[in-house]
């Protein structure tokens, strides 16, 4: 038999058949309102916990994580289909006795989630309708944004080359020969070239002058190499997320005593 202790750890267990075949996880236990006996546990054994199917607790044995429950798989499984919403009614409960030959006994008792206050003798001030007890407090969660950052391809840079063509000037230093007349008289150290020849006579004498003039040609030459690299810039960058929290009220209705926060 499945004891207090124990049951307080059955949800998330896993389920066997009689035979040792394994059925699923424990999604539910279900309790007697009245008497708060446990009386059912829900254990989904459709694929990926599509199919919540209701086991009776009696002749079930827990050990450790391990539930066994005192029924075959193919009976579990062909249990009457009820949707599994906090509470049985009298009339789906008695589907259930009647599918495992159980005894009804027409006790009209609802049963659901959850158990009757301070029943296991620990001490416990009420009781929690979604699941067995644990203590006098309840849990509040809420969703929190978790951030990071993760490398992606944001664009690319190539260089690239080409051929463009421009007009240079240059000064180029030249020169050239101009033609000058000098005029020196017969001496004794020229006499001889200047009587060389005949006395009277025609004659011409001829000079060439010569000039440089500028000559272009063009030849490549190598004048910078250029590559691409990259930088990191940090930055920062604004996110945002819809998250959600729960928040927990206070209902007294009904009550005539003074509530203290």
């Amino acid at each position: 038999m499945i004891t207090q202790d124990q049951l307080r750890d059955l949800v998330g267990s896993t389920a066997y058949d009689r035979d040792g075949d394994k059925l699923g996880k424990i999604g539910q236990v279900y309790y007697d309102d009245e008497t708060t006996d446990p009386k059912w546990v829900t254990v989904n054994t459709g694929l990926f916990g599509t199919n919540e199917n209701f086991v009776p607790v009696q002749g079930a044995d827990a050990s450790g994580d391990r539930v066994t429950v005192a029924y075959d798989k193919a009976t579990i499984k062909d249990a009457p289909n009820i949707a599994e919403d906090g509470h049985l009614s009298v009339e789906e409960e008695e589907q259930l006795y009647r599918h495992y030959g159980l005894d009804y006994g027409g006790t009209g008792h609802r049963t659901g989630i959850g158990h009757g206050t301070d029943t296991d003798g620990t001490g416990t001030v009420g009781h929690d309708t979604s699941g067995p007890t644990t203590d006098n407090a309840m849990t509040r969660s809420e969703e929190q944004l978790r951030v990071g950052t993760e490398s992606q391809e944001a664009g690319r840079a190539r260089l690239r080359k080409h051929v463009v063509t421009e007009h240079q000037q240059v000064q180029v230093p030249v020169s050239h020969e101009e033609v000058r007349v000098e005029r020196e008289p017969v001496t004794e150290a020229n006499a001889g070239a200047a009587m060389d020849g005949p006395a009277i006579s025609e004659e011409e004498h001829e000079v060439t002058l010569h000039a440089e003039r500028p000559v272009v040609d063009k030849e490549a030459v190598p004048v910078e190499r250029v590559k691409v690299g990259t930088e990191t810039v940090r930055d920062t960058e604004t996110v945002g997320g819809e998250v959600r929290k729960e928040e927990i009220e206070v209902d007294d209705a009904g009550t005539t005593g003074r509530r203290r926060d």
